[in-house]
This record gives structure tokens, C-alpha cells and sequence, in this order.
């Protein structure tokens, strides 16, 4: 179990955290099963689970609005769990099935869902910011009160395009926020080694966007600074920047074996600094949950993936007639 620690102050309730808590532990779920369907070659091309960052999308979900939109990196199923998409679509679209979000043709990367208003996945680092300016653009010339997530880690937070997407989005004061999930690596390169700055939300000073830098495994704490920077959009005021402080537990992607870290370093973040086992302790202590209840959502949890990862076996592979759908082509005007 996690070491005890302080959380954000906060009014949540016992039926708030007990969301909390299930949202977070589906997505390690699923990805926990992810990891064992890509073992097992069931899952192709590249794979980057969300295995202990579960507390960034869980608490920015719990600070947004029906109607507010989220696009994100390759690292995207966590994010997909977490506004509502449903886990079988999921799967069967990490299995590259006609039962996928993007009917098998997307893979992890690659998904969308115009019902639950997630804009991808993308593959290409950093490509994501602007498309997330954009978005915002499209809600405030419509007026109507919409915010964007925009999540980018801190390797994308290097990139070009974010800086000139900044320069943009203060210029016309969009609706977004954009979160920075600082993970501490970039593939393999330690944040340390790749700028000198100081934090990274601070960058945004130059255009005049505020931001603040964010404790990325305390959904409380996440969640309170995602209400404010909402307010701030909403109001507005433009956008907002948030470096979330994260930790993925496993490598950049399923093919990389992360031997640029200690073990140690590793297993001292997940005993003492673990996102759902802080929540589990704040269930336990307030008496909101006993044990057995804990355990129940578990097995719970559990069947949930199951069902799903069953889902994604018997959705047939899709049909050599969807290379000719979806895809946009020039006519070419016939010779007279």
C-alpha cells in the first residue's frame, strides 16, 4: 500500500471518490490487459500504456462539461476510458477489429469518438497541440461556452508548433487548456537532460497565458486545479496552461525495455506516491469503503476488461473493401 500522505483540500464526497477511484482502476485494468494481449500478438504496431498517470485524466474529466472536447498524444487509451468511450470499442480497436472505434484501421493510436468528443490520438509528436487550438477556435466563434483539453507530455513540450500554438491561442484568447502530463521522459531521455528550464508551464509567460504546475498523482489536487483553469476559460480570459507532475510505470511504449531508470526508482514512486492507492487510503480512513467493497470493484473491474478484451477476440478483422472507405481523394476532371 501507498504511504499515507496529505491530499488537496477539497469537499468531495464518499460516492465522488468512489468514481474516482473505479475510473482510475479501470484504466490500469485495461492497460494491464493491454500489455498482455500485446505479449500474446494480438495487439500490432506500437502500444504506449497509461500505467500510472490514471489520476491526470480522471481529475481534468471530473473539472469538464458536457460538450467540452479532449485530443491528446499516441499515449490516448487512458484518456478514451475516461470520458465515457466504451472499453469494448477500445479494444477492439487496439486489435485492429471491425469492432473498433475507427473499425480496426486506427490501432492504439489512432481512434476518435465524435459521441464522446475525443479528437485522437495522433501518432506525430506535438501534432496535436494546434489541432486543440483549433477546436477552441470552432467554440468560441460558435459562442458556445466550450472548452478543449489539450494534453501533450513534456518531450512534445519542445516542439515548435506548441510555441507557435501559444502565441495563437493568447492572441485570440481561446478556450484551452493545455496540459502538459510530464512524465519526467521523453522516450528515454530524462526531462533533466533535455532543457534547462526550470518548469515548463512557465514558457507560456512570454505570451502572457498564467498556468501552475500540478501534483499529477493526487486526483483531488488535479482535479480543484482543472476546475480553475476551466473558470479561467471560460470566463474568457483565453488559455490556460497545466504541467501536471506524473509517472508512467512502464516503458514509452511495450517495446521498450526503460532500462535508462532504476527498478528502485520505480518501486519508490509506486509505494509512496501511487495515484489510486492515495485514493484507496482516503476511502479507507474516511470510512467510505471497507476492504470487501474495495475488493468487490476490483473483481468488478476485472470482468469489465474481460468482457472486453472477449469483445475484441470475436470481432471479425475488418473486410479488404475498408481500404477504399474513409479516405479522401482528388477527382481527376476526364479529357473532353
Amino acid at each position: 500500500m501507498a504511504a499515507r500522505r496529505k491530499s488537496a483540500k477539497s469537499n468531495t464526497s464518499g460516492d465522488e471518490l468512489l468514481q474516482y477511484y473505479r475510473d482510475m482502476l479501470l484504466i490500469r485494468r485495461f492497460e494491464e490487459k493491454a500489455g498482455q494481449l500485446y505479449g500474446m500478438g494480438l495487439i500490432g504496431g506500437f502500444c504506449h500504456l497509461y500505467i500510472g498517470q490514471e489520476a491526470v485524466v480522471v481529475g481534468l474529466e471530473a473539472a469538464a462539461d458536457e460538450g467540452d472536447k479532449r485530443v491528446t498524444s499516441y499515449r490516448d487509451h487512458g484518456h478514451m476510458l475516461a470520458c465515457g468511450m466504451d472499453p469494448k470499442g477500445v479494444m477492439a480497436e487496439l486489435t485492429g477489429r471491425e469492432g473498433g472505434y475507427s473499425l480496426g484501421k486506427g490501432g492504439s493510436m489512432h481512434m476518435f469518438s465524435k459521441e464522446r468528443h475525443f479528437y485522437g490520438g495522433h501518432g506525430i509528436v506535438g501534432a496535436q497541440v494546434p489541432i486543440g487550438a483549433g477546436l477552441a477556435f470552432a467554440d468560441k466563434y460558435l459562442g458556445n461556452d466550450r472548452v478543449t483539453f489539450t494534453y501533450f507530455g513534456d518531450g512534445a513540450a519542445n516542439q515548435g508548433q506548441v510555441y507557435e500554438t501559444y502565441n495563437m491561442a493568447m492572441l485570440w484568447a481561446l478556450p484551452v487548456i493545455f496540459v502538459i502530463e510530464n512524465n519526467k521522459y521523453a522516450m528515454g531521455t530524462s526531462v533533466q537532460r533535455a532543457t534547462k528550464s526550470p518548469s515548463l508551464w512557465e514558457r507560456g509567460a512570454s505570451f502572457g497565458i498564467p498556468g501552475e504546475e500540478v501534483d499529477g498523482m493526487d486526483v483531488l489536487a488535479v482535479k480543484a486545479a482543472g476546475e480553475k483553469a476551466v473558470a479561467h476559460c471560460r470566463a474568457g480570459k483565453g488559455p490556460y496552461i497545466l504541467e501536471v507532475m506524473t509517472y508512467r510505470y512502464r516503458g514509452h511504449s511495450m517495446s521498450d525495455p526503460a532500462k535508462y531508470r532504476t527498478r528502485e526508482e520505480v518501486q519508490k514512486i509506486r509505494e509512496e506516491r501511487d495515484a489510486i492507492e492515495h485514493v484507496r487510503d482516503l476511502l479507507l480512513t474516511g470510512k467510505h469503503a471497507t476492504e470487501d467493497e474495495l475488493k468487490a470493484i476490483d473483481k468488478e473491474i476485472k470482468g469489465i476488461v474481460n468482457d472486453s478484451a472477449d469483445f475484441a477476440r470475436e470481432s471479425p478483422e475488418p473486410s479488404l473493401d475498408e481500404l477504399w472507405t474513409h479516405v479522401y481523394a482528388a477527382e481527376v476532371p476526364q479529357e473532353a
